[in-house]
């Protein structure tokens, strides 16, 4: 069952990234991402906010984009790259319980 909210611990480790870089990102793309702030003053992410920074950490990690070139591919094409997103997601899945099958044997 996906939970409400994540913090940005657990955010980060999803990521495989450091705390400061998903700040730093939620900071730049604030017209995406709108985190919560709980009593303390954390910020809290909701599911579709960790999907937004999935597809950063996608074009900037992994397509090698600047920040600037990911703003605007967010804006142009969101569509596409949420698919890209959700498409590697599948595939570390299925390879996960590959792994899970051939450990078994």
């Amino acid at each position: 069952m996906e939970r409400l909210y994540y913090s940005i611990g657990e955010v980060a480790q999803m990521l495989g990234e450091n705390v400061s870089l998903v700040r730093f990102w939620s900071d730049y793309f604030s017209k995406y991402i709108k985190p919560r702030r709980n009593g303390k003053g954390n910020r809290m992410f909701t599911p579709d906010d960790v999907e937004v920074l999935k597809q950063v950490h996608l074009l900037v990690k992994s397509n090698g984009m600047t920040l600037q070139g990911a703003a605007s591919r967010l804006a142009s094409d969101r569509k596409r790259v949420e698919d890209r997103v959700k498409a590697i997601d599948c595939l570390k899945e299925i390879r996960s319980q590959l792994k899970e099958i051939r450990d078994s044997l």
